[in-house]
């Protein structure tokens, strides 16, 4: 198949951006998008043209690396799917196809289709990590842990931190993120013991980034790769108000 591609190009951070045209001929429809995107880039080089800077690794869904707007969508629209696990097959013949990188204050665009999300980074070493001495796996493996919590924290921890619902989220929020990564602590023994001074360091962190505020429109749950539930918004805010009440 042949593509129209509008791929958004930007020197670096300080110079502004524009939409730029190219094709993508001879398209397998069995190639993911970061795949018919390396092949552009290697026209590009042959040429000798600058490629087009994009982020990925492990190309599996598991590293949250790959952050791009496909035709306005975060991800590219597929459920359940990551950009690097987006196949061709997905497009038509002709199609045209905008590719874009997140928008938002707290994610600045360092070239093309990169931005900076170490605002993640922060928020996790805020408070996203439990200090109480668990010993070695056997002895942490030992503590009794209900299915329902467990299944809870597990569903909680598959957040990849890719930034998709920050950049689908009108208000450029990071309430999803930030409640998965509190929630999978929170709903464990180990974490418990600290759960009120997390949930408060990692909220206003993610303040201090200049993230949103969550107005439960539902867009971050509706394009996270994972399919993070929005009930881990309405546990963070149980949490948080559970650390006021206590006073941590």
């Amino acid at each position: 198949m042949n593509l129209k591609l509008k791929v958004w190009r930007q020197k670096n951070k300080n110079e502004n951006g524009r939409m730029v045209e190219y094709s993508a001929n001879d398209v397998n429809p069995d190639m993911s998008f970061l795949e018919m995107l390396d092949v552009v880039n290697e026209g590009l080089i042959a040429k000798g043209e600058e490629p087009i800077a994009f982020d990925s690794d492990c190309r599996e869904g598991i590293c949250g690396t790959c952050s791009l707007v496909i035709n306005g969508v975060a991800h590219g629209g597929q459920e359940g799917t990551t950009a690097c696990q987006l196949h061709m097959r997905h497009f038509q013949d002709g199609q045209t196809v905008t590719i874009e990188p997140w928008r938002a204050k707290a994610f600045p665009v360092l070239r093309d289709l990169v931005t900076d999300r170490s605002a993640f980074d922060r928020i996790i070493q805020a408070g996203g990590f439990i200090s109480v001495g668990t010993g070695g796996t056997p002895d942490a493996n030992a503590i009794p842990i209900g299915k329902v919590e467990s299944d809870r924290a597990m569903d909680a921890a598959q957040c990849i931190g890719c930034g998709a619902c920050v950049a689908a989220c009108k208000n450029a929020s990071a309430m999803l993120f930030v409640s998965a990564k509190v929630s999978h602590l929170a709903q464990l023994p180990q974490g418990k013991v600290e759960r009120e001074r997390r949930v408060l360091a990692m909220v206003e962190q993610m303040d201090k980034e200049g993230f949103g505020n969550c107005t439960v429109t539902g867009s971050c749950e509706a394009v996270c790769p994972k399919e993070i539930d929005l009930s881990f918004i309405a546990q963070m805010n149980r949490e948080y108000g559970r650390a006021i009440l206590i006073g941590e």
